[in-house]
């Protein structure tokens, strides 16, 4: 049939017996050349060691708590790459189409909004680290945001180098990785709207066309505002970006 392995949700406890079935299924698994997703509240606990055919866990609130709602998402997600993600991979399932501010954000079950910007979602595809990847929005939405969906589709799922650029718990995050000879780096802020200096000495020796996403004019007032631009840089530069309330910034770096 050509499946080539399994996702399974609502693991929703860790004790004995539980972990013991999880070992089992990966153990069959990985018997028949299968990968395994853990979704539901289970995260990395170093069961990957022994059989690394598990690629990714969730253990984390991703967007489907958007459906009933929450005070702080932004918050939430510049807290778990120093929380959570330094137990392993984290299947957030990112990519919410339907972006609100604060203020405009509220609960719904059947067509769900994202708290904060386009960028901020965009952003989440460098920061968080899932070598199986999803977007968690439908694809008719998807092609109506085509632009935004060919950036992500561009990103990889699994890096050869990762940077560390700057950050604080429940502030920000800014995260550079590198796959092959591009770069890509991303950054998001917490409900406060953040002006933010990125240091691109990780770039090393070369010429780089950079394509970027950040927060557009209005971002503060409607989450779907986002602008792009593609400029040329060098290891020397030193970009200054400006995100709105649960902002973001996304960016490709090709060598040149």
């Amino acid at each position: 049939m050509g499946v080539k392995g399994f996702k399974v949700d609502f693991i929703d406890r860790d004790d004995q017996k539980m972990v013991a079935s999880l070992f089992d299924i990966a153990k069959i698994a990985a018997k028949h050349h299968q990968l395994i997703d853990y979704h539901g509240m289970y995260k990395p606990s170093g069961m990957q060691r022994t059989w690394p055919n598990i690629i990714n866990c969730e253990g984390v609130k991703g967007l489907e708590n958007m459906k009933w709602g929450t005070d702080n998402q932004p918050g939430y997600d510049v807290s778990i790459p120093f929380i959570r993600m330094m137990s392993g991979s984290m299947d957030y399932t990112p990519g919410g189409m339907r972006n609100a501010t604060k203020e405009a954000f509220r609960p719904v079950n059947s067509n769900p909004m994202t708290q904060g910007t386009r960028s901020h979602q965009l952003a989440m595809y460098t920061i968080f680290e899932a070598p199986l990847q999803m977007l968690s929005d439908n694809p008719s939405i998807y092609q109506r945001e085509q632009e935004s969906t060919n950036f992500i589709a561009a990103i990889p799922t699994t890096f050869d180098a990762t940077v560390a650029l700057d950050g604080k718990v429940g502030d920000f995050v800014s995260i550079a990785r590198k796959k092959g000879r591009t770069w890509y780096a991303g950054a998001m802020t917490n409900w406060n709207a953040r002006d933010l200096t990125v240091d691109l000495s990780f770039l090393g020796d070369g010429k780089y066309k950079a394509v970027i996403f950040e927060d557009g004019l209005n971002a503060g007032k409607d989450a779907t505002d986002y602008t792009t631009k593609t400029i040329t840089v060098t290891a020397k530069d030193k970009l200054t970006i400006k995100m709105a309330s649960g902002g973001g910034w996304a960016a490709r770096f090709d060598r040149e």
